[in-house]
């Protein structure tokens, strides 16, 4: 039986691993649960099919709420950003599944390596911010980081039984999102509607603006270049719509090894789950004669620069990784708000990352205090007003 905590319950990852877990009773079992806690019916449902030990709410208020929905005997219940690094470092579970998302993943990921817990990582954004200093203490702790984003899990599969050091190029794959044929001009006129119309995963809104500017594929180099090991100018993107393949790796003699499948978090959730078997999932098989085309394109970094900022981030190092997470998640909330325009959000990191120099930062509160630094300033830019009314809902 392995024993799971899952940090961040209520998204679309989390709940297709609890789905998971329903399927596999025999072999997973939850024991901690942690989510935002802006959804306390859900919450009570997956408490009272899933009987976790604890349960962890960034929202403080939202714990007093869940107690009373809950009948007795209750699981502990822990509350804000310390209540979620108990849950993460102190349940006793095999694995720890990190799937909230954003700068919010970072400590309770940090503590759970920390205590020796396997990591099932779906929260890039935590390599983004400390990936130095997170794979080192894995390293020394001797705990896995098993990807789970579908990307990843394609590398790490496609790595399995070769040599790191023949590995010429690692290829994502991007969908392009859902803009992928606008012009540069039809851009400014993108509506939150519309770019949360995502071809082909289902995703929290975050992440689906992330995908529609191509910051997700961005934040992705910065995370493989870590999880991965690999020099950032191996890390090429290649847009792929159909979202068949999920990632290439390519070796020194010229073979190309990909890892194909349906449009399913299920399976790169399993995999990490229950790495290194494999075990059948409850997906769709993928027929290949039924897709037909598979079609791949270079990423036009003109109509989105955010590919450029990240991969600029990432060859300045230090704290520019941190400047631009923070930035971003800044500049999506206002564009989902309506404070700013589909295009500013490329323009406000830029303007946030031309504001910091780089430092070094040697401990997770450095990066802790880079974060909320840079979301301090990038709200302060909002506020004096330079992309005042140009939101389009």
């Amino acid at each position: 039986m392995k024993r799971i905590t899952l940090l961040g319950a209520t998204g679309s990852v989390g709940r297709r691993t609890l789905d998971l877990v329903s399927t596999f009773p025999d072999s997973l079992s939850v024991e901690g649960l942690a989510a935002r806690g802006s959804n306390i019916p859900l919450l009570t449902e997956l408490c009272l099919r899933h009987r976790p030990k604890a349960v962890a709410l960034l929202e403080a208020e939202a714990v007093d709420a869940l107690a009373r929905a809950l009948p007795h005997p209750r699981p502990e219940l822990l509350r804000g950003p310390d209540g979620l690094v108990i849950l993460a470092a102190q349940t006793d579970a095999d694995v720890v599944l990190s799937a909230l998302v954003g700068g919010a993943g970072l400590l309770p990921t940090m503590a759970a390596i920390q205590a020796g817990r396997a990591i099932a990582l779906a929260n890039k954004e935590t390599l983004v911010m400390a990936g130095s200093l997170m794979t080192a203490t894995a390293r020394a702790r001797n705990v896995p980081l098993l990807p789970v984003d579908s990307e990843h899990s394609a590398i790490f599969q496609c790595l399995q039984g070769h040599n790191r050091s023949e590995v010429r190029r690692i290829l994502l794959t991007a969908s392009g999102g859902p803009f992928r044929q606008l012009s540069r001009e039809a851009l400014t006129h993108v509506t939150v509607a519309d770019a949360l119309k995502h071809p082909t995963w289902k995703m929290g809104a975050k992440i689906t603006v992330d995908s529609a500017t191509l910051m997700n594929k961005g934040l992705e180099i910065i995370e493989a270049r870590w999880l991965f090991d690999a020099a950032p100018e191996q890390i090429e993107v290649v847009v792929h719509p159909q979202s068949i393949v999920h990632s290439m790796v390519e070796y020194l003699d010229g073979s190309i090894i990909a890892q194909l499948g349906v449009a399913d978090m299920g399976i790169p959730i399993l995999y990490a789950l229950t790495y290194p078997e494999r075990r059948p999932c409850p997906a769709p098989a993928l027929n290949l004669a039924e897709v037909g085309q598979l079609t791949f394109h270079e990423p036009d970094i003109g109509k989105f620069p955010c590919l450029a900022l990240a991969r600029q981030a990432l060859a300045r190092g230090g704290s520019a990784p941190v400047v631009l997470n923070a930035g971003n998640e800044v500049a999506v909330a206002a564009f989902l708000a309506g404070r700013v325009g589909f295009t500013q959000i490329a323009e406000l990191i830029a303007e946030v990352l031309e504001r910091f120099p780089v430092k070094e930062l040697s401990s997770i509160e450095d990066c802790v205090a880079m974060d909320r630094e840079t979301r301090r300033v990038a709200e302060e830019i909002l506020r004096l007003g330079k992309f005042a009314g140009a939101g389009v809902r």
